[in-house]
């Protein structure tokens, strides 16, 4: 699960943008990790926002992600 965060972490770092849908996720971990599962993907992200590098940002109708610092959220 350790190779599956430093993807999501790096695909977070380099994306343009400081909040994403999980798709989008899933799709630039896939590119560095080509046999990983959705739901392995989707365990790795819930346990970085556990672990507090990553947030939930909650729109209204639907869900995204967002590096911890990154851009504004809530709590800023």
């Amino acid at each position: 699960m350790e190779d599956l965060k430093k993807a999501i972490l790096e695909f977070a770092e380099t994306n343009k943008k400081s909040k994403f849908y999980f798709n989008d996720m899933e799709r630039g971990v896939k590119e560095k990790l080509p046999d990983a599962k959705t739901r392995d993907i989707k365990k790795a992200a819930t346990a970085l926002v556990n672990e507090e590098k990553h947030i939930y940002f909650s729109t209204g109708s639907s869900t995204m992600y967002g590096l911890k610092g990154r851009g504004q959220t809530e709590d800023h």
